[in-house]
Formats: structure tokens, sequence, C-alpha cells
């Protein structure tokens, strides 16, 4: 389908026709076929759509069978987690409120998945067992997107199915009674000065009780405060009490007032008494994402253009500052071409979703394709991860955006590549998540160990994506092209839109930015794809082997190198240095005879970051391979292992005697923030974690705290001297002369070696010292020692007529075990003794 919307007038809040939100997805139906690969068949599709719903019905009768009343299931533990009952995990568990979190946020799951007869029980179950006024502190944002909006998904399914009459007879709204109990409950969290709410709110006592035990809290985070309108607003539609919708949209307003003028960009966390911004970085991931998203939704759920106009606005910014593509980055509000850090989070893979809305999906396609080739390289999305793709934060908690952009992208362009990525997110769930009692999050990527958790937004989120993925619109028991989605999936129908338009107390003043093509219109495949069904590939395949991940070999006219930079787990630089290879980035041998849209093609596909100087690394620099000896008892020298030097810091080839002292682990022992056992490092040799940020700031750190030499092992398991070249640690870009404390690398293997015998022992004494210094290794001249029998003439003076057995020793570098002629042994230094021979015939 290929509806395309012209571009108009925006209308009236009275006169706002459903059909504006209603036709978002049909819009995007453009039908775009014939990509990577042949299209799915009915029955391929088929397949994987069962087997979705087996493993939601593995996830979510593990919750009812072990967990439930619980809030969330433990799978490795086979039972429920309590708030209270378990080790306290801090902000996490302010998503627990003792009102059956995982149940609630499924409801609406479960009528999308024609699990009807489930429901309808759940349902009674959710009307009878929860209660909503514990005496426990909760997060306002994650109890309004999770149990509010659950709350109000499941009304409006119950609703649907009672007005066809064959289920839910006896529902008399009691779902929609509780959300609005609940929105009561929240409203506390707004009474501040400036209309931000705060963060946390006690469900039975609010916010300034002396029994409430929160309301000290100063800041918030954008999305917390920007991310209510949706719910709120539905509440107040639905319920008739504009209460709701008034207090979100009041918060909205003064984001929007805060933002920066200059960038009209927002920050991170602002303080909710006077509206001042308490962190200034600024990105679509975590702390801001869902703001962004509801903006957008709510002009598609509402009707109200100030949204879009605000959308608008800030869209242009972040194309402007935050969208390298395929990255997006975080830049400093205020100074929005500064970029505030080297790494991203898991939470923007829901912005090439947002951008389909929008209409932008040639970014979305390489965002997305950058993101989908991180999962082909550790299975899944890491909490974090470098513009370089390498892990940053390990963790996995199940969490669904991804999903969802692939969802959203296969509903724009219908190419099956789509398809096939969500049928890789299947696969995967299944081999590294799955357990017996439901799934797990992953611990660390890196290693595919397993965390006690299952969140509710697994359930919530990823089922309804993955489901909808590979199912038609006549498969589904709802036309979902009349809903729209909240941040936690939760299904919110356009025609609220008409229900009670409040426009006049909502008012953005003209921006001076310039509209795009899909400012306000939705785009046709015409229009995006002008006569190339296989544009979406061509985009594509700028980035399919971002990460190396999958690189085939061919042909090439230049001859080159396939570098396992990903598999060692190196540093990119430091190997090539290894190796005596300078870099030069590739847009800078790039002719200016051919353009700057040559140059500008290569941005962000060949993106180089230097972190040390390199053109000046000498033709044929050798790496002088160090060792860490174990000299205390027991090991007494014996234990010797082998160590990688660095480029800055003491010179250990120039130390007549090496470097001695205890060793103490660092604590954090990554060593990338404040160190919090200065005490104990002062005078010892500090061993310290590699990753998460460079080893110069890391040695730094460790010498402020009074270390007086620092040993880095590798954080990738397995690496050994043996297997791996040693390489030269590099600086971070930065002077390194303020740093006066010898450094050496020890790959994974010697280093288990070194701290299984600091756990054993406690007191380590080691020495740091080239490899040619080892102390214990004599020097000896190197001895050739030859035998041949004399012949008769050549025996000494003095010497009997006898065969005699000559010894001799040779001072030589070239002899060789080969060599027996007796010239060769001719010489000053040849020494000959005689040992007289036995007669056989007289032997015993």
């Amino acid at each position: 389908m290929g509806v395309n919307w012209t571009r108009r007038e925006t209308p009236s809040c009275a006169g706002f026709v459903v059909a504006l939100a209603a036709v978002i997805f049909s819009c995007l139906l453009i039908g775009v076929t014939g990509q990577d690969g042949q299209a799915m068949t009915a029955e391929e599709k088929s397949k994987i759509r069962e087997q979705i719903l087996e493993m939601f019905d593995h996830a979510y009768n593990s919750y009812m069978d072990y967990a439930y009343p619980a809030d969330e299931l433990m799978p490795l533990s086979c039972r429920g987690r309590v708030r209270g009952l378990e080790p306290n995990r801090g902000d996490i568990d302010d998503s627990l409120g003792k009102f059956s979190l995982t149940l609630i946020d499924s409801l609406d799951t479960l009528v999308l998945l024609n699990k009807l007869d489930e429901f309808e029980e759940a349902v009674r179950k959710t009307v009878r067992d929860v209660r909503l006024d514990n005496d426990i502190v909760v997060s306002v944002f994650e109890t309004n997107i999770r149990v509010l909006g659950g709350l109000l998904g499941a009304h409006v399914m119950a609703d649907v199915l009672k007005q066809r009459g064959e289920r839910m007879q006896w529902y008399r709204d009691e779902l929609l009674h509780m959300a609005k109990e609940l929105g009561y409950r929240l409203l506390p969290a707004f009474n501040t000065t400036s209309g931000l709410p705060y963060p946390r709110v006690n469900l039975r006592y609010g916010v300034v009780n002396p029994l409430s035990r929160t309301g000290t809290e100063s800041d918030t985070c954008t999305a917390c405060a920007g991310t209510m309108i949706l719910e709120f607003a539905a509440l107040s539609r639905l319920s008739g009490d504009t209460i709701f919708e008034e207090h979100a949209r009041k918060a909205m307003d003064v984001l929007w007032e805060k933002r920066q003028r200059g960038s009209d960009l927002v920050g991170t966390v602002i303080n909710i008494h006077n509206g001042d911004w308490v962190r200034r970085d600024s990105g679509v991931g975590a702390g801001i994402d869902s703001y962004y998203e509801y903006l957008m939704k709510a002009y598609i759920l509402l009707g109200d253009k100030v949204y879009l106009e605000r959308f608008n606005t800030h869209y242009s910014a972040i194309m402007k500052y935050i969208s390298q593509p395929p990255l997006l980055l975080n830049v400093h509000m205020h100074n929005p071409t500064v970029n505030v850090r080297s790494w991203m989070d898991s939470l923007l893979a829901f912005f090439p979703g947002l951008q389909v809305l929008r209409g932008d999906l040639k970014p979305a396609i390489e965002t997305h394709e950058m993101l989908y080739q991180v999962t082909k390289q550790h299975n899944f999305l890491p909490e974090a991860f470098t513009t370089e793709f390498r892990v940053h934060w390990g963790q996995h908690p199940l969490r669904p955006e991804f999903a969802e952009s692939t969802y959203f992208l296969y509903k724009a362009t219908g190419d099956p590549y789509y398809l096939k990525v969500g049928q890789s997110i299947v696969e995967k769930l299944n081999a590294h998540a799955r357990v017996p009692c439901g799934f797990a999050a992953v611990q660390d990527v890196r290693t595919g160990t397993h965390e006690d958790r299952m969140d509710s937004f697994f359930l919530a989120e990823m089922f309804k994506y993955l489901y909808l993925l590979f199912s038609e619109k006549s498969q589904l028991p709802i036309d979902i092209d009349d809903y729209i989605f909240t941040t936690e999936a939760h299904l919110l129908p356009v025609s609220l839109s008409t229900t009670q338009p409040s426009c006049h107390t909502n008012n953005t003043e003209p921006q001076a930015h310039e509209d795009d093509l899909f400012s306000y219109s939705c785009p046709s495949a015409q229009t995006l794809f002008p006569n190339n069904p296989t544009f979406a590939k061509t985009i594509r395949d700028g980035y399919k082997y971002l990460t190396g991940v999958g690189r085939a070999q061919q042909a090439s006219s230049v001859r080159g190198i396939e570098l396992p930079l990903h598999d060692t787990g190196l540093e990119p630089v430091e190997f090539l240095k290894s190796m005596g290879i300078s870099l030069t980035p590739l847009t800078e041998l790039i002719s200016a005879s051919q353009g700057s849209a040559s140059r500008d093609s290569q941005k962000g596909v060949f993106k180089l970051k230097l972190v040390a100087e390199v053109s000046q690394t000498p033709e044929h620099e050798e790496v002088v391979p160090l060792i860490v000896q174990l000299i205390s008892p027991p090991f007494l020298g014996r234990t010797v292992l082998t160590a990688g030097p660095a480029k800055f810091g003491i010179d250990l080839t120039k130390q007549e005697h090496g470097v001695k002292g205890s060793i103490v682990k660092s604590v954090p022992y990554m060593a990338c923030g404040p160190i919090e056992n200065a005490v104990k490092l002062q005078g010892h040799i500090a061993l310290a974690l590699r990753g998460d940020c460079m080893f110069a700031a890391k040695a730094r750190r460790l010498q402020e705290a009074g270390a007086i030499g620092v040993i880095f092992i590798d954080h990738r398991e397995g690496s050994s001297s043996a297997e791996t070249p040693l390489f030269q640690m590099v600086g971070d870009g930065e002077p390194t002369d303020d740093i006066t404390v010898p450094l050496v690398f020890l790959f994974s293997k010697e280093g288990a070696t070194l701290t299984a015998a600091l756990q054993e022992h406690h007191n380590v004494d080691v020495l740091l010292l080239p490899k040619e210094k080892q102390l214990g290794k004599e020097k000896h001249e190197k001895l050739n020692i030859k035998f041949r029998l004399a012949k008769e003439g050549e025996l000494a003076e003095g010497e009997t007529e006898s065969t005699t057995i000559q010894l001799v020793l040779e001072q030589s570098e070239s002899a060789t075990e080969t060599d027996t002629e007796a010239a060769s042994l001719t010489g000053d230094n040849q020494k000959t003794c005689t040992f007289p021979q036995k007669d056989p015939e007289n032997s015993p």
C-alpha cells in the first residue's frame, strides 16, 4: 500500500479527524520487495510465529507457575522476586511495587497473541488480587509506563472484546477504575514549583507525608519527566477527568521551555524545582529517549499540532548534531559540536523506529544496520558499546528496542531482509537466553553468563513486536493500525484524538528551522525509493561489514590483508602499531578531483579515531618483551610471565634492576573511576583490568593514588602471549609526560596466574623488568662439544699408541650439530682430552 499524505495546513483541535493518526501505519506499508534474498514464504513465517508463541508460553507460564503474585520472575532460581526479600539492586528495584508487575505488563500482549482465554483469566486475577495502595516507594516513570499503561491497554482490549459480544461480558471497566486510582497515587509527584515530577513516590503516602520516605530528591531525568503524556492523557480522555493530562502537559511544557535555544537540544538530568540542567549531555539514548518518542506519538494520539512542531524542532537538531550515520552520538547541549563520550547505549535502538514514523528512512536503515552488525558480533546488543563497536558494558537485560525498530522498518519497506533479522533475534533468544524457568538476562555478552532476572518488558514488548513482524493483519484479533504503541508497547486507540481536544493551553512559538519533506507529510514509496525497489539494500550495503564480522574474501585490484582486530580484542591502533603499520584516514586519500560527494560518501563508513601519533613509528621498531617475575615465597623467581610494554611511563629497559613491589588489586578493578583503596595502593604495584577507558587514564588515577607501578590485565578471556603478538600500549592523545610509573600488560592467561597467586598467598612480590634481565638467568658462553676418534699419527708426544677419544670444546656461534670434520675443530680454543680405551676383549 502506498498512501501518501499531501502537505497540508495543520487542522484545528476541534476539527481534527481520527484518520490523521489512523493512517500512520497504512501509509508506511509501501511494499518494497526484492532486497537481500527471497521473500519468506507463508509457511516459513507461520513456523516462526508458532515458535514465538511457544516462547511466550514458556516465559509467561514460568512467571505464573513460579513467581505470581510477585512482581518479577527470577528465572535461574525459579521463584518470584519480592522487593525487600531479595538483595537490593538499587534503582532497578524502583520498578517493583508489590502489584504483580509482570502480570499487568503482559495483559494486552495476551490479546495480541490471540490468547483470549488466558487474557480473561488474567484480568480476573488482576481485579481480584492486585493492590495499588502499598506502602512502598516506586519510580514514577516506570510505574506510569508499565502499570498505568498496562491497565489502560488491557482496559481498551477488554472493552473491544466486550463490544463484540463474545467475551468479557462480565467486565464493568474495573481496569479503568484501577488505572484512575493509580493515576491519583502518582499525582503527588507533580507537586513541585516547576511542574516537573519527583522521580519517586510512595503509593500510599505520596511525597510530602512524613511517612513517605521520599521527596528529598532534587533531580530527575528528561525521559522520566517527559514520558507521561500518552498514559496520563489517555487516562483523562477515557475517564473524563482532565487533571492527569494537564499535569503531564505542564511537564512537557517545562522541558520545552528549558531546551537550549541555540541548539534546540535538551540535557539528560534536570532540577525539578528550578528547572536548571544538572547533566548537559544530549543524545537519543538513556535519560532522554522516550521524551522525543512521546512528542511524536502525542501528536498521533491526541491530534495536537504543538507536539509535532516541537518534535520537528528537536529532530532537526538531532540530525544536525547527534546523528552521524550510522552512529548516534552524545554531545554537549550548549556546545553541540563537542562529543562528550565515545560510547553508545542500547536504548537508542528505538530511534530507527521513531524515524520510520517520521518518514526519514535512510538514516533509520543506516543505524539499524549498524545495530544489527553489533548483534552479529555479540549475539545481543550490549548495554553500551564504543564507537569502534567494542563492548563498553556487557549486560543485556533482554531489551526489545532493536526488535521494535526491526518491526517498524519491515512495516515501512516490506523488505524480507528484516524478517531474517527478526528470525535471528528469535534464534538467539532461544540459544543464549532460554533457561528451564523462562528466559534469563545476559550478564555479559562476551561470556554468555546469565543474570537471575526477567524484566516485565520482555513479555510486554519483545513478544508483541516479534509476533507482529511475522503476522499478517488478517491474523490479528484487532486492527493494529487503529492503535499507537506507548514506549512500553501498550496499545492506545488513536480515536482518542477526537475524544477531548484541549489545545488552547498549549502553544509553541514558530521556529526558524527549515521544514523538510516529511515535516507534515507521510512518505510514499515513490518519494523514498524513486523507481528503485532495491534502494534500501544499497543503503545497507555500505554498513554490512562495519564491525568486521562476516566479511568474505573477494578479489580486489588493491592487495590487502585481513586483520583480526575484533577476534584478538586488541585496540585497532595498538594492533597495527605492533605490526609497524602507519594509518591514514581514508577520506584524506580521496583525491580532491573526485569532489566533496566522494569524500562525504565515506563519512561514518570508514571512521578512524587516532588515539596516539603513529605516523612516526620507526620502520623496523621491535616490541621489547618485558616480564612480571614472582619473587616472594613460594615462587622465588621460578614463575615468569611475559608482558608487553607501554609507549609512556618509565622505560624499564633503562632500569638496571627493574622495579620491585608487592601487588594490590585496584578498586574498582577497571580503574576508570575514583580509586577507592588508595591507602592500600600506596607504595605498591597496582593490578587493573583493561577496558572501559584508556590505559593512560587508568595509569594517571593509580599513580595519583600512590601506586609505584601498574600491571594491566586483558579483559578478554583466553588471550595469551603464546597466541597473540605483544603490542605497545599507547596514550590517549594527550601528553603523557606526567605518567612516571612503569606500566606492563599481561594477556588473560598470564594475568589469571598472577591473580590466582595473589588470592592464594595474599602477599606477592614481583619484579617488572625486561625479559633479557630475568633474575636468576645466568650467562654462559656457548660451547660446542664433539667427540671423534684420533687417527694414527695424531697423538701428541708422550701419548701411548692406543685408541683414544678426544673431547673437543670450541667457542663458536656458527658450529652445527652435523659438523663432524676435524678441520672445523682446529684453532686456538681447541682443547683435547685423551681417555684410554678398555680392551674389548678384557672388558667384564
